[in-house]
């Protein structure tokens, strides 16, 4: 875990060029994975990003670290559905548990109504899938866009997890 001390909250049109900064040096470490430096976090434009901060059923959330944003997760809300993207933590702090933190942080951000969250990812970014698989995302599918292939993963939150976690009981107590 970080030993920084951390503060998570959401990010406004004052921070947007520092956010801009920020995603952009977390993620050219994933271009070059995939040898493609035209990765849409790296080609996102202030005007866009400014836009997207503003955007009904976004919330971009940021953790600084004093004045410094060292990173942010951007929240999309859809009905019943939150999907994560945009997860990144400056490059000389990546491993030291900001990005969980984010992870959690976005929770009191949900509507209750929300039954999931997805977050998807390149299929190559083992480090990526590896969190979110720790933190209960299970893989659901993968998709082609271009020379990329995203994987897409879900976690079932709340009343839903937990059905479906006494489903899984009831069939394991069917098999006995």
């Amino acid at each position: 875990m970080s030993d920084l001390d951390i503060t998570i909250s959401l990010v406004t049109d004052e921070a947007a060029g520092e956010l801009l900064t920020l995603r952009r040096a977390a993620f050219v470490t994933e271009a070059q994975v995939y040898g493609d430096p035209n990765i849409p976090p790296l080609t996102q434009t202030l005007g866009e990003l400014r836009a997207d901060l503003r955007a009904p059923g976004v919330v971009t959330l940021g953790a600084w670290s004093g004045h410094r944003l060292v990173g942010s997760v951007r929240v999309e809300i859809e009905d019943d559905k939150a999907t994560l993207g945009r997860l990144a933590v400056a490059p000389d702090l990546q491993g030291k548990g900001i990005g969980t933190q984010m992870m959690f942080a976005v929770l009191p951000h949900l509507p209750e109504e929300t039954k999931e969250i997805w977050v998807f990812t390149g299929k190559d970014s083992k480090q990526n899938l590896a969190m979110y698989q720790k933190q209960g995302y299970e893989h659901q599918y993968d998709q082609v866009a271009g020379d990329l292939t995203f994987a897409y993963l879900r976690r079932i939150l709340g009343e839903a997890a937990q059905s479906d976690d006494a489903d899984a009981g009831d069939a394991l107590d069917a098999e006995d």
